[in-house]
């Protein structure tokens, strides 16, 4: 089955919405399913190295990505948020390759069995 993720708020806004929607993500992608997760508004910044974790925070959102992200969960990041959202705007995302655009988002939803936005 083919999973999209859909992940919209600021990573470390003070509840576990993100970090339960890797969780899930994570879990479909082990269990055999293609996983892929798109970023926009403010939840871009988790595809930057300058995003670091909150001393308060257990997780390190983007390390967790990042992980996901080399073991094969697919990635792609709004490439207009990059300059209009997050905490760190116009700074450049983990990998250049993950820059997208909505016309990809498009397909994306178009192609997948299931659609789940965070």
């Amino acid at each position: 089955m083919k999973i999209l993720f859909i992940f919209n708020h600021e990573p470390y806004d003070g509840s576990d919405v993100t970090w339960n929607g890797l969780r899930l993500a994570k879990t479909l992608f082990e269990n055999g399913n293609e996983v892929r997760i798109f970023l926009m508004n403010n939840s871009v910044d988790m595809a930057r190295n300058c995003y670091k974790k909150p001393e308060n925070y257990d997780t390190d959102l983007v390390a967790m990505l990042k992980e996901m992200y080399q073991n094969g969960v697919k990635l792609k990041v709004c490439g207009t948020c990059q300059t209009r959202c997050g905490i760190f705007k116009n700074q450049p995302y983990f990998n250049d390759n993950i820059k997208s655009t909505m016309k990809d988002l498009a397909k994306w939803v178009e192609e997948c069995d299931k659609v789940m936005t965070f």
